[in-house]
């Protein structure tokens, strides 16, 4: 009996569920159709800009190298050997050119300028009083030549004493700054000694290297921007050289970029380089994220009209910081372009702008 029982309740539970899933309304295609796909987009205007392309190198600064002007940076040495008796200049030192910056001992030449100088005031007075004397035959002609020679000798010997005080003076070649002072007084010098280096921090350039295959879009001249780090802003400089020369090494030229006075920078820095190689002025740009490829591979951006997106072809051109060029049929200045969110839209979507 039980076992009729639980019989009977397993086909009425059946049953039951037979009938609600009987009597559930059918969905109609149609409806699917309807539901539409939203996407959430970020949308930028297409601007009118000037774009520019670069090319980038790496390289140092550096003393600008002699060429229509002296070299901007010295060695300095001492133009006779000797004792250093002072040292008048300390690194970091802003000098004029011939500022006497290490003197060293000179008290022999000094006693030899002071013995000439006294020679020559008595052969002066010797000649005048010789000339005198001819005048009223009280001397010979001789005697007077004799007094002239004599007096031009001592001249001699007065200059050479003067030019050997001199060589004791080192004088700056140049105004800049010190970089290295590498003596101290009482050390023994000679011709060969180091005695300072100089540099003139307002004559800079920046040495670096290009790949061959660059060098084409570079001419003496173009504007270049020299970054030092990302926290400051770039130092505007010129292409001043293009080496004619690859090093079959490397594959690169050297290129050199005159920094302005009061760059900011200092020899040894590492930098880099942006020359600008070509500009476009007045270009329609959009941002870089803006630009995609459609699934078949082709350039397109989303243009944006009321709540859809619909994909239009472009040719993208030069790329600048966050911009990019675009060139399109019926594109204009001030059209909605999605510009975050464009990878793999549809070719026409729905879209919600965001924080709008």
């Amino acid at each position: 009996m039980k076992k009729i029982i639980v019989m009977l309740g397993i086909i009425v539970v059946a049953g039951g569920l037979a009938a609600l899933v009987w009597m559930k309304p059918a969905r109609h295609e149609s409806e699917d159709e309807n539901v539409a796909t939203e996407v959430a987009v970020r949308v930028a205007k297409i601007a009118r800009a000037t774009l520019c392309g670069h090319v980038t190198a790496y390289g140092t600064v550096e003393a600008e190298p002699p060429g229509e002007r002296p070299a901007a940076s010295a060695r300095v040495a001492a133009s006779a050997g000797g004792v250093v008796a002072t040292v008048n200049c300390i690194e970091g030192q802003r000098v004029k050119k011939g500022a006497i910056l290490f003197q060293l001992d000179s008290r022999a030449a000094d006693v030899a300028a002071q013995k000439a100088r006294v020679a020559v005031e008595f052969a002066e007075k010797n000649f005048e009083r010789q000339k005198k004397l001819l005048q009223i035959e009280g001397t010979s002609r001789k005697t007077m030549q004799e007094a002239e020679q004599q007096l031009a000798a001592v001249r001699n010997e007065l200059a050479a004493a003067q030019t050997q005080q001199s060589f004791l003076r080192v004088q700056a070649p140049l105004s800049g700054t010190v970089t290295r002072v590498n003596v101290k007084p009482g050390e023994a010098v000679d011709l060969a000694t180091v005695l300072a280096e100089m540099v003139d921090l307002d004559r800079l350039v920046v040495n670096a290297s290009v790949p061959s295959a660059e060098l084409g879009a570079l001419k003496p001249g173009q504007p270049v921007e020299v970054l030092a780090d990302r926290t400051t802003p770039p130092v505007l400089a010129s292409l001043a050289f293009i080496s004619p020369q690859v090093d079959a090494k490397t594959g690169t030229a050297s290129v050199r970029a005159t920094l302005p006075s009061n760059a900011g920078l200092r020899p040894g820095q590492f930098v880099t380089l942006r020359i600008v190689s070509e500009e476009h002025k007045g270009r329609l740009a959009v941002p870089i994220a803006s630009v995609v490829k459609d699934a078949e591979g082709n350039t397109v951006i989303a243009l944006v009209t009321g709540d859809k997106a619909v994909q239009k072809p472009v040719k993208a051109g030069l790329r600048d910081g966050a911009l990019v060029e675009i060139e399109g049929e019926g594109l204009k200045e001030g059209d909605t372009v999605v510009s975050e969110g464009a990878y793999a839209l549809p070719k026409e979507t729905k879209v919600r702008l965001i924080g709008q």
